[in-house]
């Protein structure tokens, strides 16, 4: 079983009001909920608008109790650094207690028997969770576990046209903008995506794990088709090897005088979606067009190596 609770506070007794983080979880809750080809993910609560530090302790409880194997949380909304820690601030916050401290939701994670654990937070110093100091029964996160932020512990994070600025750029990552070759959305890739978006002078997301494996937080069609990635073997016998092209490959090929040979063409099209994905390029030719027009070859590149030995072993 997957869950994910997303949590999006707007309105605060004691400060300033927020107008982009109900937004936010409202509009990740539907990308999260199903993959790009509508099969059920994960099963989603949103906790929205007017949220009290017990609402909050409340569903991360349920959230990390016994029963599932991956849990999601998101959280968008104020946080405040207080002693090491960053705290996510309920509506009902004040000097005293601003709402739930970050280490109460390590300490929660500790004793949870869910395998896999994100956290995404989307506040102002996020990149102070999950720091040594606010480790209290442990000098390292559980495992499994793994923390994306949206700034680093010093910085705050910005709102623009009723969203978060991080969330945004989140959605674009989940609909596929962050999936690798084989559709697989994972926090990492995550990461990564959103690191490109923020320039030296801009808040900057963090990212600590504790894990062993990726684990998918959306599922996308992926760039070839597999039954596509399959033929890289029968196409390249050895990963080193020099597929031979000639103008008969080509669909535009009037100015030759040969006749259509349908299976070729079939074949040079699949290999131009592997050359759009990095996968195949022509060799001594800027492009595959001419690299078939003036009878070249292509081949695998370094990361069509790398798929081509997983097709080699059965794992697509």
């Amino acid at each position: 079983m997957r869950r994910a609770l997303l949590v999006g506070i707007d309105h605060y007794d004691n400060m300033q009001d927020l107008s982009g983080c109900v937004n936010d979880a409202t509009a990740l809750e539907p990308l999260l909920a199903r993959n790009e080809d509508y099969t059920a993910n994960l099963s989603c609560r949103l906790l929205t608008g007017t949220v009290n530090r017990r609402d909050l302790l409340t569903r991360v409880r349920e959230l990390l109790a016994d029963g599932a194997d991956f849990a999601l949380l998101y959280f968008a909304g104020h946080g405040m650094l207080v002693a090491g820690d960053v705290a996510l601030v309920t509506s009902d916050g004040d000097e005293e207690t601003l709402g739930v401290r970050f280490a109460e939701v390590l300490e929660i994670a500790v004793n949870s028997q869910v395998k896999e654990i994100v956290v995404i937070l989307d506040c102002c110093f996020a990149g102070g969770a999950g720091t040594v100091t606010a480790l209290t029964n442990a000098a390292v996160l559980r495992s499994g576990m793994s923390i994306l932020t949206a700034s680093r512990s010093d910085q705050t994070s910005a709102e623009s046209g009723g969203r978060g600025l991080f969330s945004t750029h989140l959605e674009g990552a989940l609909d596929a903008g962050a999936a690798d070759v084989l559709g697989h959305v994972t926090v990492a890739g995550l990461y990564a995506y959103l690191s490109e978006c923020f320039g030296p002078w801009d808040q900057r997301p963090t990212f600590k794990a504790n894990i062993d494996r990726l684990h998918d937080l959306r599922r996308c069609a992926p760039a070839p088709p597999l039954a596509t990635l399959r033929k890289l073997i029968e196409w390249f016998p050895v990963p080193e090897y020099h597929f031979p092209l000639d103008p008969s490959f080509e669909p535009d090929k009037s100015c030759s005088g040969l006749d259509p040979h349908p299976e070729h063409e079939k074949i040079f099209t699949q290999l131009q979606t592997c050359r759009a994905n990095k996968l195949v390029e022509p060799v001594d030719h800027q492009h595959m067009y001419f690299a078939a027009m003036e009878s070249g070859s292509c081949k695998l590149t370094a990361l069509g190596q790398h798929y081509w030995l997983m097709a080699k072993q059965g794992m697509l």
